[in-house]
């Protein structure tokens, strides 16, 4: 007998805030990106410059996380059985990939201009950094309280994408002040490849966790002790194997195993035992689980997977999660 337990989603109404907010932050992002881009080209500003690219990728990123969260909402199909979630996840990781790449390329001018200093206009890098400051802000604190940046990767990496921006523009505001006061010019890439470390660091998060995900490693929100503890207390289940925990798309994470039980026990009490089952594993973040009950005579191999509890330290032996 095996139970094949669907999440039914009361997410929905977070995916449409989240389409709002990207939708918003697309438009606001991508207008003041062309003014930045002009201006850093007038006012000779590396680190006006590399914002405004950043704000380019950005443009691009947060369309890219709009259109995976319209594509993943499409029905399962034969051929996608789990759907199209698993786009928001691909988006998150160009997102991921994008920031490491323009962070390195902004580091590889910065340094090309220590050796050959270029004039910069600090007043209009000013103006048009204090601009971008301000637009970020607004951008940042719409996706922070009208989007899921905590718990959904995809709105995550658009909104690491924003704070990188916000980031380059207080950089930018501080290399032209120096640069006006003191004449430092070279304030301008020290400030482009501080911005470009932090953009470099937040981007190895998002791709960290996106890689995880797509190689379907145990979710970082569950404790898969835990999990195979809260099936063997259950006194019918003799024992648990074949088990793997992944995660499907940023609200589901999955669960597959086969419990052993009593024969008797599998015909009388086999659905009460799974709903039972069910109920406790969906408080250990499972959101998507199939528990196969088999008896004794079922032949399976013992190295497997989730075979084992030791009582003595809590430890899981022949556990391989995928």
């Amino acid at each position: 007998m095996s139970n094949h337990h669907g999440h039914n989603h009361a997410h929905s109404h977070v995916h449409t805030n989240n389409k709002k907010v990207l939708l918003f932050s697309f438009i606001f992002i991508g207008l003041f990106m062309i003014v930045e881009i002009i201006g850093g080209f007038l006012a000779n500003s590396l680190a006006l410059l590399s914002d405004g690219m950043h704000m380019l990728s950005d443009t691009v990123s947060l369309g890219v996380a709009l259109l995976a969260f319209i594509y993943s909402e499409k029905n399962a199909t034969k051929s996608k059985t789990f759907g199209y979630k698993r786009f928001e996840i691909l988006a998150a990781l160009f997102n991921g990939v994008t920031l490491f790449v323009i962070g390195s390329i902004i580091i590889i001018e910065a340094i090309k201009r220590f050796f050959e200093p270029e004039n910069v206009q600090s007043t209009e890098m000013f103006i048009i950094s204090l601009i971008g400051l301000l637009v970020n802000i607004i951008v940042a604190l719409f996706m922070f309280k009208g989007g899921d940046t905590s718990d959904n990767i995809n709105m995550r990496g658009a909104f690491l994408h924003v704070l990188g921006d916000l980031l380059g523009s207080i950089g930018a505001i501080i290399a032209a002040i120096l640069i006006w006061t003191f004449g430092w010019y070279v304030a301008d890439p020290i400030a482009s490849i501080v911005v470009s470390i932090l953009i470099i660091k937040s981007s190895w998060g998002i791709t960290k966790s996106s890689i995880n995900i797509l190689m379907e490693g145990t979710p970082s929100n569950v404790d898969l002790n835990k999990v195979i503890e809260s099936i063997k207390s259950e006194p019918q289940i003799q024992s648990v194997h074949d088990c793997h925990v992944w995660t499907i798309s940023n609200e589901m994470n999955a669960l597959s195993c086969h419990a052993v039980v009593d024969n008797e026990m599998l015909i009388a009490d086999g659905e009460q035992l799974l709903r039972r089952i069910e109920h406790a594993l969906e408080h250990l973040n499972i959101q998507h689980m199939t528990i196969q009950l088999e008896t004794k005579s079922h032949k399976h191999e013992e190295t497997t997977l989730c075979s084992n509890v030791l009582n003595s330290n809590d430890q899981v032996s022949h556990i391989h999660t995928h």
